[in-house]
């Protein structure tokens, strides 16, 4: 297949730290015990939120011997890419101590910046005629390390002491998967045998609330000037997600971090690692509309990004789709018609979900946390209900699986898409483990 040239990318950790109940979600086994029944972990207090919960001891517990100097200033963002990444090169047997991963690709997607906001305006009111020595200092160190999107990578690489490649991607929610797609292609280029993929996003609430208040303010003007290729605002944040429901009118977010250890196949045999699948391929289009912000519902470029990361698979050998659905109309409408066209008849059988109900809109790590789901998915023979979704809409191609039980399904193929505002399409590739 055109998309699977190079050698075998495969996928031996995967580490998160997202919004659970009681506590946060650390491990694949934590992971599947909250997705594979549906459940929500968001929580309501102005708006729907799905929040990571992590005291500074639990945080030194997951990621020791990080001096307090730069510690102390690290904000949320490090904190759950810290952690997620440490669960992912444990459960890849991955040794951070022992040196192992100083040549591995360190590679982090970053949709989001209000983790950086308060650390970039500390500086920037800071009088350099009152602030102390040692104060400047302190806001100094705070500034090289939170002010740029790089900073979760910049700090990563300092805890592996990695001297490869080490990047932050930022394309919204669809990041992690171009990073994904680049890690894929490193491996397969022997440019690197190991990368280490993070997806991380922290959202202000406050901005959040600022925004719902906008919103209802400007929907009545902006109905009245807004023309077809313009997408409709959505009328507020405080009502539950329910992605490919009939009732689906909202966006609740979430914050959080998810890790894919990612290895050649030999470096992982030769390691005797377990495989949870492959990464086949990755490809991004755009819908190629003038509107920054607009999509395109027809899916066309979903289409053809699902297309050329297929090579020469048969499209029915590929039974389940992870689906990129934040419960916004407009992306259930274009993926709908993306199925459509590239199943036909035979989407009706499809089984296509998305899991954003039980952790919330979490921007880049969207990318990462659908190839873990997917690949436990494949790794269990079940299926994910799509959380939240209980009366599927009446213009779906596909089964959404409603409810909260897994339906079983054997499977060796799957996509996961993503997508950022704009018209941007990811599609993934994988595979199970294969030989």
């Amino acid at each position: 297949m055109t998309g699977m040239s190079g050698r075998d990318t495969v996928v031996t950790g995967i580490g998160c730290c997202l919004p659970g109940l009681g506590r946060p979600v650390f491990s694949a086994d934590d992971l599947w015990g909250v997705a594979s029944r549906g459940v929500s972990s968001l929580s309501r207090s102005n708006s729907f939120y799905g929040s990571v919960s992590l005291p500074d001891g639990v945080f030194g517990e997951r990621v020791p011997d990080v001096a307090p100097f730069f510690s102390r200033h690290y904000t949320d963002a490090h904190r759950f890419g810290l952690v997620s990444l440490m669960e992912a090169c444990d459960d890849a047997d991955l040794d951070v101590r022992a040196g192992e991963l100083g040549d591995a690709a360190v590679l982090v997607g970053r949709g989001g910046i209000d983790a950086n906001v308060a650390s970039y305006l500390a500086v920037l009111r800071a009088d350099p005629e009152v602030v102390s020595a040692s104060e400047a200092l302190e806001l100094f160190v705070a500034a090289e390390q939170a002010v740029t999107p790089s900073d979760v990578a910049l700090v990563q690489g300092a805890l592996l002491r990695s001297r490869g490649p080490n990047f932050t991607v930022s394309c919204g929610c669809a990041s992690s998967a171009v990073q994904i797609g680049n890690a894929r292609r490193m491996i397969a280029a022997a440019e690197v045998d190991v990368a280490l993929v993070t997806g991380v996003d922290v959202f202000s609430t406050v901005l959040i609330g600022n925004i719902q208040r906008l919103l209802r303010g400007a929907q009545g003007t902006y109905e009245a000037l807004r023309s077809d290729d313009m997408p409709a605002l959505l009328p507020s944040f405080d009502a539950l997600m329910r992605p490919y429901d009939r009732r689906a009118d909202c966006i609740n977010h979430g914050e959080g971090s998810v890790t894919v250890a990612l290895e050649s196949r030999e470096h992982a045999a030769r390691r005797g690692a377990h495989v949870y699948g492959r990464v086949l391929g990755q490809a991004t289009t755009r819908d190629g509309l003038a509107n920054p912000l607009a999509s395109d519902e027809t899916g066309a470029e979903l289409v053809s990004a699902v297309r050329r990361v297929l090579g020469d698979l048969d499209i029915a050998d590929v039974r389940y789709v992870h689906g990129g659905s934040d419960g916004n109309v407009v992306v259930t409408a274009f993926e709908s018609n993306a199925i459509g066209e590239l199943y036909g008849a035979g989407a009706r059988d499809l089984l296509m979900t998305s899991q954003e109900g039980c952790f919330g809109h979490n921007g880049a790590p969207a990318g990462a946390l659908g190839v873990a789901l997917t690949l436990l998915m494949m790794e269990r023979g079940e299926v994910c209900p799509t959380a939240n979704c209980e009366q599927p809409a009446g213009n779906l191609t596909f089964d959404p699986v409603p409810g909260v039980h897994t339906r079983l399904l054997d499977f060796d193929y799957a996509l996961s898409f993503n997508y950022q505002v704009g018209g941007v399409k990811s599609a993934i590739l994988l595979g199970s483990p294969g030989e």
